[in-house]
């Protein structure tokens, strides 16, 4: 049976970088119900906080990233897959087990975690939640299959749940864990442009464009259009500092690449959170950031680039339809793209205003699942039958081993964590393009 049902239902969010992590605690905050029977009730608020866990690795986010989230007043606990699982079972023999688990992770760890947490034999286990951050434009298919086995399986639109079910039913697998939602992080207040303001934001991505000359062609578009438009505020929005890292990689900072440039006063760098961003945005330009649904949702002047080709790899190809694509030889001539409407409802944003009943369904079929007597056992479609070519190596390189004694985590291990950190980062960001470059001449 639940845990109680009068007692708050108790929620876990692990997650594996900063973007992840505001995406894990803003869906827990959405789609949890009043309490372990289920009840219905508004949309979670500020006060309702998730227990948060980051996993240790090589995009574990720094404070300054998990604060810019603002998905939480607390700070997530950094922790291995093994630590997280022991604090599931250690939670349970307390008689605090949690109700529901968040897994806001990439395919191949929600498939551990989920073997994971099926061998913990607990006598009630969580509820498991598991979905992605933004728009789907690569791996669809490995990364459902990966995800398979979660009790639910959120798509942020309707062609999103479309396409998840058709994969899960084009194999022979349950699509009933597939339920549509909408990204948790839309809103904010409607685009209302401000007196005498004039503010274009690029949003960057850490690894698209992925090759330094595009990068660096994208950078000096931007540098070039705000010498065109004086007036105009040029705005380089960036998630991360040099060092740090995201959900990808990012071989090429743009922070670094600008300092072969001169850019006028009117053109600048700026982190920070991006809903603030977007309160002073009059155009948000990107080549296929989630922040441009961000800005459509809210009806700002949105454009995707094309001209780095739109292509799979740019993710720009999801926008195919839209009416949002053009280039910056257009944006340079004072041309704005209008969004198709069609497009934007089945894409879950600026729909009809019922951005909050978008939650609903994910609502109500956690509140049943809680309030079933017994979950049904995890059941992946990965398995030791269906992918024993593949599987096991999935699993070994996550090495989810709850039986092994937890690592004290002492200062001098923390200093050598993140001096090790450092080095593997410095490592990617600067000497394998110098390596990978040598290796071409």
């Amino acid at each position: 049976m639940p845990a109680s049902s009068s007692e708050a239902v108790r929620v876990a969010v692990l997650a594996d970088s900063d973007t992840r992590w505001k995406w894990g605690a803003l869906t827990a905050r959405r789609i949890t119900p009043a309490d372990a029977s289920g009840s219905e009730r508004e949309p979670a608020g500020p006060g309702d906080e998730p227990t948060g866990f980051v996993l240790r690795g090589r995009a574990t986010p720094t404070a300054r990233q998990l604060a810019e989230t603002g998905a939480s007043t607390a700070a997530p606990r950094e922790v291995t897959g093994a630590e997280f699982l022991r604090e599931v079972r250690d939670a349970e023999s307390r008689g605090e087990g949690y109700d529901v688990v968040v897994l806001a992770l990439v395919g191949g760890t929600v498939r551990a975690v989920l073997q994971g947490l099926a061998d913990l034999g607990l006598d009630r286990r969580p509820v498991i939640v598991t979905g992605y951050v933004g728009v789907v434009y690569e791996k669809l298919a490995d990364g459902l299959l990966l995800r398979h086995g979660a009790d639910v399986v959120l798509a942020n639109s309707r062609h999103d749940a479309d396409r998840f079910r058709a994969v899960y039913e084009g194999v022979g697998a349950g699509a009933e864990s597939v339920v549509e939602a909408a990204l948790p992080f839309l809103g904010g207040a409607p685009h209302r442009p401000g007196a005498g303001r004039d503010t274009l934001v690029f949003a960057a991505q850490p690894s698209v464009p992925v090759t330094r000359a595009e990068r660096a062609y994208v950078l000096e578009r931007l540098v070039r259009h705000a010498r065109l438009h004086p007036q105009r505020e040029v705005l380089l929005k960036l998630r991360s500092k040099p060092g740090e890292h995201t959900t990808h990689l990012e071989e090429h900072p743009y922070q670094r690449l600008v300092r072969d440039l001169d850019p006028p006063a009117n053109f600048r760098l700026v982190y920070g959170h991006m809903g603030e961003v977007l309160d002073r945005t009059d155009l948000l330009v990107t080549v296929s950031s989630t922040a441009a649904l961000e800005a459509l949702h809210r009806r700002i002047p949105t454009a995707i680039l094309t001209d780095c080709g739109v292509r799979e790899v740019n993710g720009n190809h999801h926008f195919i339809g839209s009416g949002l694509l053009t280039s910056f030889d257009r944006l340079d001539r004072g041309e704005v793209p209008e969004p198709d409407e069609e497009w934007l409802s089945r894409q879950g944003v600026a729909s009809d205003g019922g951005y909050d009943s978008a939650f609903d369904a994910a609502r109500q079929r956690v509140a049943r699942l809680l309030a079933l007597p017994e979950l049904p056992p995890i059941s992946p479609y990965y398995t030791a039958e269906t992918a024993p070519g593949y599987l096991p190596g999935i699993l070994a390189r996550h090495r989810l081993d709850v039986t092994a004694p937890p690592v004290r985590d002492s200062g001098l291990r923390r200093i050598v964590r993140e001096a090790a950190r450092g080095a593997y980062r410095h490592g990617v960001q600067r000497v394998a393009p110098v390596v990978r470059r040598l290796g071409e001449l």
